[in-house]
């Protein structure tokens, strides 16, 4: 099949705005409560949070290596293909394409439905019919908009990044000034007092964290759009994650000004509840405009980065239906059949919902191939040592070491303590081998 060219036209801020829009979303609101709640204090907690984004931004360091190397779209698709080879690949784009870049939409796209209703007062549970026509609605506009094009879609990101970090500021700045501060303590580190143990209450908060940092990756899959991609996207993705993790610590010590770790762990709207001691009545509107307007940038990325997956896959004769997934729109040049295919599937699991259960699969599922990619880096400076590499990750190799054994972490600790989780992903994924075997048998990959 002739691959089409997609057009370069993707500079460095909205690449930038890709990455931190992306990681900046429904998490920063509601993750606190899960982390708070597996701590059981604010020194763990922020602990967990630090950990978090140093091991982000290791992780962002070292793939930027490959993102560099190997500026194609697809990002890890490529990435993987070259050195695991095919089928590696093809499961990680089948994971991508049928459930993570789709669960994703849908989750965000309910969060977003959810606190619409909320700011005009309605009672979330008596109105799910309209939140998942909101959701519904809102991805289906997303994904229009991105169909005149990838400078569309990283306008929407660049403008949203912007209008977001607004509200974030202002908690930030006002909490940390808020007079009737509540008191609370940096060290000794401690896990709370009904927590088992030290080291089970930092991982289970550790985990909790990673959803919330989780979308940095994600730029690589528009590489083959930017017009510079050796020389902004491993800036994108350092400067974006050193932003993300700043905020996030800033904003949890905001929160904690003003609520103690318990409050924060009871509640289901840590971020609403901080901003109306912080602002009064006034601050629940304020932050659910906030989130609002940071959920709809998410949602913007993950439809942006999403429809990509399945058009390199397509373009390589590796899904069922090939020139019809590859095929784009006649002036933007985007994979508007492979959008429409994701957006299907993000709003049949809008009606199914279990938001938690499928955020906690999709980390599992994710970091396994986060964790190959990680570990790409090692074996292709060994096999291809002579590979133009315009970024060398620093630190090497220890900084590719520890982002391994952080994404080995996160995957063992969710295989024993979320078993049936883990297994359901696992075999999710696996589902994709029939179909790869069968693409293969009709046509011999090349």
């Amino acid at each position: 099949m002739n691959v089409q060219q997609l057009k370069k036209e993707i500079g460095f801020f909205a690449a930038l705005a890709t990455v931190v829009g992306t990681v900046i979303g429904a998490g920063v609101f509601f993750k606190p409560t899960a982390v708070y709640g597996a701590t059981g204090s604010a020194s763990l907690g922020l602990l967990a949070w630090f950990i978090g984004g140093v091991l982000t931004i290791c992780a962002g360091l070292t793939a930027a290596e490959l993102s560099a190397a190997i500026p194609q779209t697809g990002g890890m698709l490529a990435y993987l293909k070259r050195t695991y080879g095919d089928l590696t690949s093809f499961l990680l784009g089948w994971a991508q394409t049928v459930i993570y870049f789709p669960a994703n939409i849908a989750a965000l796209a309910i969060i977003f439905g959810t606190q619409t209703v909320s700011l005009f007062g309605l009672e979330a549970n008596s109105s799910q019919m309209l939140i998942v026509a909101i959701a519904a609605g809102t991805a289906v506009f997303l994904t229009l908009m991105n169909f005149l094009g990838a400078k569309a879609g990283g306008g929407i990101q660049a403008v949203s990044t912007i209008c977001k970090m607004i509200p974030l500021a202002l908690i930030i700045v006002f909490g940390l000034l808020h007079e009737e501060s509540v008191p609370f303590q940096l060290f000794p580190v401690e896990a709370g007092p009904e927590q088992a143990s030290f080291l089970t209450a930092l991982g289970s908060g550790l985990l909790a964290t990673m959803f919330a940092y989780d979308g940095w990756i994600l730029v690589g899959n528009i590489a083959g759009e930017m017009k510079n991609p050796k020389k902004d996207l491993p800036k994108a993705i350092i400067l974006g994650l050193s932003a993300v993790m700043a905020v996030y610590l800033l904003i949890n010590v905001a929160f904690l000004t003003v609520m103690t770790a318990g409050s924060l762990a009871g509640t289901d709207t840590p971020a609403s509840d901080a901003s109306q001691l912080i602002f009064g009545a006034f601050g629940g509107k304020l932050v659910s405009i906030g989130i609002l307007i940071s959920v709809f940038g998410s949602i913007n990325g993950y439809v942006m980065t999403g429809m990509r997956v399945p058009f390199v896959m397509a373009s390589e004769n590796k899904l069922p239906f090939s020139k019809w997934f590859a095929a784009l729109t006649p002036k933007s040049r985007v994979p508007y059949n492979s959008g429409l295919f994701i957006l299907g599937i993000a709003i049949i699991m809008m009606f199914i919902g279990g938001f938690n259960t499928l955020t906690d699969m999709l980390v599992f599922v994710i970091w396994i191939f986060y964790t190959m990619t990680f570990a790409a880096v090692l074996i292709l400076r060994k096999r291809e040592p002579g590979l133009a590499r315009p970024y060398k990750v620093p630190l090497y190799p220890l900084l590719p070491v520890i982002s391994i054994l952080g994404g080995l972490f996160i995957v063992i600790n969710t295989l024993f303590t979320q078993t049936l989780l883990a297994l359901c992903g696992l075999g999710i994924t696996a589902l994709g081998l029939p179909v790869y075997y069968m693409m293969k048998h009709r046509q011999p990959v090349k």
